[in-house]
């Protein structure tokens, strides 16, 4: 039985393994580059000292994909040529690249780095879209609020409308703060994530249930959000509102409502 839209805990790496073949038609992911990774307030990434612990999760990754389907794997540029044996080892043949633009430098040494990359891998002869997605995008800053290196789910919904269907099925071995879950579910595609750390899967579940908790509520509309969300008593629209304006990266308006509630409470 293959779960579906759930968070399991656990070493993807050892879970993929207990997953059948075949199940899966996209799978989206942010794994661990091996850079031994820091923000600026001292967070850090598990398993992020050396990607070999990592990169043979692709192998099992290839198994469970259907026939004639993607990944689509983000990348640490510097150890490109690792990521790239583990790909084609596993089975994978990269048949694109695509590259976000940032507004700022996210650090700066020989070059100010302003991008963010993923390739798409292709298991099989996957058809070709009939509008294909452009391979330069926008973009998002998710504001890194519940995980180090948190990617927007704005950037992640553009990927799973271009390559699966409403009801297909959505895998993260790599899940973090669960963006690429939430992604999946806004956009009506049922989900999988696999995450090591606990307090992540705590995370992820309580992101997913306020989906749970406003399924009326205007999925890509925040004036939509804000007028259903009248008929609700005051602190709980508040709160109801907040969470949804963060999940979906609108950390501007998010931070204006958390104010509101803070005044509110007082």
């Amino acid at each position: 039985m293959f779960p579906i839209n759930e968070i399991l805990q656990g070493d993807c790496t050892r879970v993929l393994r207990q997953l059948p073949d075949a199940h899966v038609d996209l799978i989206v992911t942010d794994p661990p580059y091996g850079v031994r990774y820091q923000d600026r307030i001292g967070r850090t990434v598990a398993n992020d000292d050396d990607p070999s612990r990592i990169l043979g999760a692709f192998t099992d990754l290839y198994r469970v994909l259907k026939p004639d389907t993607f990944c689509i794997s983000f990348y640490g540029w510097g150890l490109v040529d690792e990521f790239f044996r583990a790909w084609r080892r596993a089975g994978f043949k990269p048949v694109g690249h695509i590259v976000w633009v940032k507004e700022y430098a996210s650090r700066a040494r020989f070059l100010r780095y302003r991008h963010e990359q993923a390739f798409l891998l292709a298991k099989g002869r996957p058809p070709i879209p009939n509008e294909p997605l452009d391979d330069i995008q926008p973009w998002v800053y998710s504001g890194n609020t519940d995980h180090p290196t948190q990617k927007a789910v704005r950037i992640l919904t553009p990927l799973i409308e271009a390559f699966t269907q409403r009801g297909q099925l959505v895998l993260d071995p790599f899940a973090g703060s669960g963006s690429t879950l939430i992604a999946a579910a806004i956009t009506g595609r049922r989900y999988l994530g696999i995450e090591l750390e606990q307090k992540y899967c705590t995370l992820v579940r309580e992101r997913l249930a306020n989906l749970e908790r406003n399924p009326s509520w205007p999925r890509s509309s925040v004036a939509g959000v804000a007028q259903a969300s009248l008929s609700e008593p005051p602190a709980v629209a508040l709160d109801s509102l907040f969470q949804w304006l963060r999940d979906r990266d609108y950390h501007g308006l998010a931070s204006t409502v958390r104010s509101a509630m803070e005044r509110y409470r007082q």
